[in-house]
């Protein structure tokens, strides 16, 4: 497994050993061990840009997600690895919904990437109740295995 990770909010320390750790015990648990990912870590002004872009939503948000996934589920390979795909985090989005949630910046980090994760295979909370119910389900699974004494709050939206 690769994970790759950049910080381009230099305002903004990230524990990036500590980051690659928890979502390789993600990517382990969602059988992708073989798998390439890319997180790339952004200001409001660089994931506004983003959204705008791919999306036509001129705001900022919390978290991007890019697959790299065909549509039967099967990742390219690169050099071995196979490329799930990119993840883009907005660290002042996180660091203010963090405090909404009730979580530190890492649990609120964690949280996104493991949401974006899930869209990376193919998870879609916007296309009906039943699947936002399941996206929503294997999110809080996943986020306490990583952290088992922290529960999210009904208020959480993932």
């Amino acid at each position: 497994m690769k994970i790759f990770i950049r910080n381009e909010c230099p305002g903004i320390k990230l524990d990036t050993r500590k980051i690659k750790q928890q979502i390789g015990k993600v990517l382990t648990s969602l059988d992708c061990n073989e798998h390439e990912i890319s997180i790339l870590f952004f200001g409001d002004q660089g994931i506004r840009k983003l959204n705008r872009q791919f999306r036509g939503i001129d705001r900022p948000t919390d978290v991007l997600s890019f697959p790299q996934l065909s549509e039967g589920g099967t990742a390219e390979s690169c050099g071995g690895a196979l490329v799930m795909g990119d993840i883009v985090v907005s660290l002042e989005t996180a660091r203010r919904q963090s405090e909404d949630h009730g979580l530190s910046l890492g649990e609120e980090l964690t949280l996104l990437l493991i949401h974006g994760i899930l869209h990376l295979l193919g998870y879609d909370h916007e296309i009906s109740d039943h699947e936002e119910e399941r996206m929503r389900k294997k999110t809080r699974e996943l986020f306490e295995m990583i952290y088992s004494d922290k529960k999210l709050a009904d208020t959480c939206n993932f």
